[in-house]
């Protein structure tokens, strides 16, 4: 840290500096963040985004050496690199190109050497316009909506309600995914599509009754309902769940207790069946044309 920066960096301070939007370095920085409680309650996260040129580097430099701190960048342009290295050494900043490692074991893994393209993952390809199409998809399936085309998703989520699936299914769409929700309801039928279809993966999501309890009496909170209802009542609700069990064990649904899970660790459960149901999908096809 340069002398000057000494008395302005009272707290800790990172500084993110990149050639695209800085998606990459801030999902990597928050990663790393939460692993340290002191320093994520106290560190200021400064974003230096688009820097493309030697004039804006050089201007990023300047104003990082006023702050001092660490540095984290996935620039990929060599000069680019050269004047923020060079600076980081004169200013005695730390750095850390986050990209190099992964980068270096890719290369050596595919024999190739990389084209250092600046913000080349933000394309706008046909992953990209697959993940918007997801989205649109599972937006207009949410709680049960346009039940007539469920053979169309990828992945079904059924569950009684308040057990994550629309918070899932987005996170899921996100990753390219078509994914409708469909609430279990006492009394109500699921669509008659949802029994016989065979292209999507039917998922059901479960959790603790009392845990149920407690999300459920919070939303009636937030909507500034006090009346008790058989909605949280603890005998009711463990009927419920027990109910959907049945439902799921009868069409051989697979099932996921979502209680002590967050968002991301269900979606990965999800996923991890999905792409074996895909895989032994694949081998049956391979099987049947005799290869």
């Amino acid at each position: 840290m340069s002398p000057e920066a000494s008395n302005t960096a009272r707290r800790p301070h990172i500084h993110l500096v990149s050639d695209a939007t800085g998606e990459t370095l801030n999902a990597v920085a928050t990663a790393g963040l939460v692993q340290f409680q002191k320093s994520h309650e106290e560190v200021e996260v400064h974003s230096w985004t688009m820097v493309r040129t030697a004039t804006q580097m050089q201007r990023s430099v300047e104003a990082i050496a006023k702050i001092g701190g660490l540095v984290l960048f996935t620039i990929v342009d060599p000069q680019l690199r050269d004047v923020l290295v060079k600076g980081c050494a004169k200013h005695r900043i730390g750095y850390i190109a986050v990209l190099d490692p992964v980068i270096h074991a890719m290369g050596k893994f595919f024999g190739e050497k990389a084209r250092n393209l600046p913000g080349r993952q933000h394309e706008l390809d046909a992953e990209y316009f697959a993940r918007i199409d997801a989205m649109h998809y599972t937006i207009a399936h949410d709680d049960g909506q346009q039940a007539d085309d469920l053979d169309k998703a990828d992945i079904v989520l059924v569950g009684v309600s308040r057990t994550s699936k629309t918070p899932t299914s987005i996170y899921l769409a996100n990753r390219g995914y078509k994914t409708a929700n469909v609430p279990i309801v006492p009394g109500l039928a699921l669509p008659a599509d949802l029994h016989g279809t065979c292209h999507p993966l039917v998922v059901g999501l479960t959790t603790s009754p009392d845990r149920l309890v407690m999300v459920r009496r919070n939303r009636l909170l937030a909507m500034n309902e006090k009346a008790e209802t058989d909605y949280v009542d603890i005998e009711q609700v463990r009927a419920e769940i027990a109910e959907a069990r049945k439902l799921c064990t009868k069409y051989n649904w697979p099932m996921i207790d979502v209680t002590r899970r967050s968002i991301e660790e269900t979606a990965a459960a999800i996923l991890n069946l999905y792409n074996r149901r895909q895989e032994q999908l694949r081998e049956k096809l391979a099987e049947g044309d005799g290869v």
